[in-house]
């Protein structure tokens, strides 16, 4: 049986000095690796061509890149692209690459599935399946065939960031470090729920943006549509937001998706204004794309024009975000599997 060969991508530019070390090779090796992998982008060992080849045998013996390229894409009417990755555990992960003018943003994952349950996201219905690696993670930056074109990456894929939270500060301190792709952080935004204790570990270490799913500024209904609200109560996560300053580069979001009739009256305007007053954020209204079997439907967008103006205009800068994909399964909440992906194309 051949042997399982170890992944170099994922490894910060210590841990590939620590590898040219226990191999026999010189530390500085441990840099070259760094280079190929996070700048020049190499997919084999065999083109690092400044290592010596007996060191490139050497190296191959025992590990390997670990870009794996996606397995399936779907492209939307409107340029967005979804696309299946391989990943290190034998499961599929979704990625989404949002192309809009200038900009082109990518939407990673960071779990396969995901803990919280939200009633409104397909993929929290899906269940937990396990933690993405870093290598996982970065392979969805590393392998897509836009990567050159990017200019932001969100972590608002599959999975709670701060439940792998481990894996993604790894994975954005490489995005980030200067033997890394050397991006500036505020080029990244991490999403989560809300879970205090790895929220603040995650603002202490990073300096990428956040955002903070929302919802609703009520607890008893942020409860229903997202359980975590009971173990992670808002009010606990905004007292502990007001202890960073978001008034310089890094910047502080909320997201709140808007259900006709349940969260768009003026008593969640009033009550949204009163939890957020004093922090210096902005929210990002987006549109609830319909799950089967769950009785929730998009407001109009007359509502949402009218709640974006009303927050606006008691001091909580409001946009609404445009919606992408939609036709593929890409937009909010709307990703889940391979098996869905099948489950598609059986009905197309």
């Amino acid at each position: 049986m051949e042997k399982e060969k170890k992944t170099l991508i994922g490894m910060t530019l210590a841990e590939l000095r620590r590898t040219a070390a226990e191999l026999g090779m010189p530390a500085f090796t441990g840099g070259q690796m760094a280079d190929w992998l996070y700048r020049r982008h190499a997919t084999s060992i065999g083109e690092m061509t400044n290592i010596s080849k007996a060191n490139r045998a050497r190296l191959e013996e025992e590990y390997k890149t670990g870009l794996m390229p996606p397995t399936d894409c779907q492209r939307s009417v409107d340029g967005t692209v979804k696309y299946l990755f391989p990943t290190s555990n034998g499961r599929e992960v979704e990625t989404v690459y949002i192309p809009d003018g200038d900009r082109a943003t990518l939407c990673v994952s960071s779990q396969v599935g995901c803990k919280m349950h939200c009633l409104f996201c397909q993929t929290g219905r899906q269940g937990f399946e396990g933690n993405l690696t870093a290598a996982d993670i970065l392979n969805q930056v590393y392998a897509l065939p836009e990567r050159d074109t990017l200019t932001n990456i969100v972590f608002m894929g599959q999975g709670e960031p701060m439940d792998n939270l481990d894996a993604v500060l790894r994975a954005t301190e490489i995005l980030t470090a200067p033997y890394g792709w050397a991006w500036s952080p505020k080029r990244i935004t991490v999403s989560s729920v809300g879970i205090r204790r790895h929220l603040k570990r995650f603002l202490d270490e990073s300096e990428c943006h956040v955002a903070t799913s929302l919802h609703t500024p009520i607890p008893e209904q942020r409860a229903q549509l997202m359980p975590a609200e009971r173990a992670f109560p808002i009010s606990e996560v905004t007292e502990l937001l007001r202890q960073y300053d978001f008034s310089h580069q890094r910047r502080l979001s909320f997201e709140y998706i808007v259900f006709g009739g349940v969260n768009d009256t003026e008593q969640h305007a009033r009550q949204t204004v009163r939890l957020l007053h004093g922090l210096d954020c902005r929210i990002n209204l987006i549109r609830f794309h319909q799950i089967p079997g769950i009785d929730l439907h998009g407001a109009s967008e007359q509502r949402m024009e009218w709640l974006r103006d009303y927050l606006t205009a008691h001091g909580v800068f409001t946009t609404i975000r445009a919606s992408r994909g939609q036709d593929i399964y890409a937009a909010c909440g709307l990703l889940s599997t391979a098996r869905q992906i099948a489950e598609e194309r059986k009905h197309e």
